[in-house]
């Protein structure tokens, strides 16, 4: 998948130290809400192991990490993730984030939708969900350009890296 000067690939085990890097740039903002990604990249040699596991839940399509990569300098400058997938549906929550150089230009709302064509078509999901925080309206703001509706605020959900406890909106979108 492409657009514009960017390519969207499914993450592939020999490009760890492209995603250490894009993670590592990130590090503080995504630590809150991408904490397990956070906690398995803490170094290039964590990033590996954490590559191959992730290729096993690839190819067991219980998640899908798709890359986004800037073609005139070739990193990784995003992530477009499928997960909680429950194939007796079938629905999965779309997760995503973009490198701090890149937030604002809308990238991630092409990649997002382009993502979303491509699951769709490829996996015939019936519904996708995004989960944010009330508070991000960066991904709020992705999310509802998106096509998805507020379904629900659920109060006290998610406890973040630093112990806050927060509520988060739920967002879904049905095919």
């Amino acid at each position: 998948m492409n657009f514009d000067h960017f390519k969207i690939n499914l993450l592939q085990p020999t490009e760890s130290e492209a995603f250490f890097n894009l993670i590592d740039r990130n590090r503080a903002r995504l630590e809150d809400f991408f904490a397990g990604t956070v906690a398995k990249t803490l170094t290039l040699e964590d990033t590996k192991a954490y590559c191959l596991e992730i290729e096993e839940r690839i190819q067991n399509k219980t998640y899908l990490p798709y890359m986004v990569i800037d073609l005139t300098t070739n990193l990784f400058v995003g992530l477009v993730d499928v997960k909680n997938i429950d194939w007796n549906v079938p629905k999965a929550e779309l997760g995503f984030f973009i490198d701090a150089e890149y937030q604002g230009q809308g990238i991630t709302t092409k990649a997002a939708t382009l993502v979303i064509e491509h699951i769709i078509a490829e996996f015939k999901f019936i519904k996708l969900l995004c989960r944010a925080s009330s508070r991000n309206n960066g991904s709020i703001a992705v999310i509802l350009k998106s096509g998805f509706e507020l379904e629900g605020v659920i109060r006290n959900d998610y406890r973040t890296t630093k112990g806050e406890i927060v509520d988060l909106n739920y967002y879904g979108r049905v095919f």
